[in-house]
């Protein structure tokens, strides 16, 4: 329930979160999509990232807001919960970056706070969406980024030279230059994702990947489809997905992936 977060391991299964409260997992799914594997129950899982040691890093949105670190085993523990005596509020999503540091968004808001809102109301709620940069050897976090409505997926350009974010209330893709120290340059928009042809609901951009033809492939949530923008940040196409709340995406090769809260399910697409 409430997929998010695949991740493709490299004998074909996949690691994915289930982040409805009544689950809140990290699973491991086989090869085939036969069988799952509960690894561990944490609360409220969200972001996943695989380091090239086989760890993987869970970006838990409550129970509390944290940064945790877990084997394949299952086993984990808390690795960060603040910045600098500032706590996490909303832990989303991850991304290793080309320094090998681990890069994570925080949504800027408690869970509780925003979910009790009702969703045609959300976008007017203060919110203070960050980007944290986390060495994850020595444990330093330092706070790059704030200010952002809801931020939420995370990603690297191929190249490495910029760092994308989405902001889900507002519909838009914001791009950073990355610099060698680990630090950003301001931000500047990138895209907006929001399709003017839908009604007018409670959506905007979720996890995004940039796939192999170079283009940046967004989850849409809410608005039933994974947005498809090119380098220069043009709309290239829309990829609609068989429910409408998609959450996450990956790919291999020429394929993507698409976890689906709205249909609980992981869905594939030829590109």
């Amino acid at each position: 329930m409430n997929p998010e977060a695949p991740v493709r391991l490299g004998n074909g299964s996949w690691l994915l979160v289930e982040m409805h409260e009544s689950r809140g997992w990290v699973c491991r799914i086989a090869a085939d999509g036969a069988s799952k594997t509960v690894l561990a129950r944490t609360g409220r899982p969200n972001g996943l990232a695989l380091d090239p040691d086989g760890s993987i890093w869970v970006a838990e949105s409550m129970n509390p807001p944290s940064l945790l670190h877990m084997s394949m085993d299952g086993s984990f523990e808390q690795f960060l919960s603040e910045c600098d005596g500032e706590p996490f509020l909303f832990p989303n999503d991850l991304a290793f970056g080309p320094d090998g540091a681990l890069y994570m968004t925080d949504s800027g808001i408690y869970r509780p706070n925003i979910v009790k809102v009702p969703p045609e109301q959300r976008r007017s709620v203060p919110i203070d969406g960050r980007v944290y940069r986390v060495d994850t050897r020595t444990r330093r976090v330092r706070l790059l980024a704030r200010g952002l409505a809801f931020a939420n997926g995370i990603a690297f350009a191929p190249d490495g030279r910029h760092l994308y974010v989405s902001t889900t209330h507002d519909g838009n893709i914001w791009r950073f230059a990355w610099r060698e120290d680990g630090t950003l340059g301001p931000r500047e928009l990138f895209a907006n994702v929001l399709d003017p042809e839908k009604e007018p609901r409670f959506r905007g951009p979720d996890g995004m990947k940039f796939g192999p033809d170079g283009n940046l492939y967004c989850a849409v949530v809410w608005q039933g489809d994974v947005s498809v923008v090119s380098p220069a940040g043009k709309l290239v196409r829309r990829i609609a997905t068989h429910g409408d709340g998609p959450t996450n995406v990956c790919f291999s090769e020429r394929q993507l992936y698409v976890t689906d809260q709205g249909v609980g399910a992981l869905e594939r697409h030829e590109i």
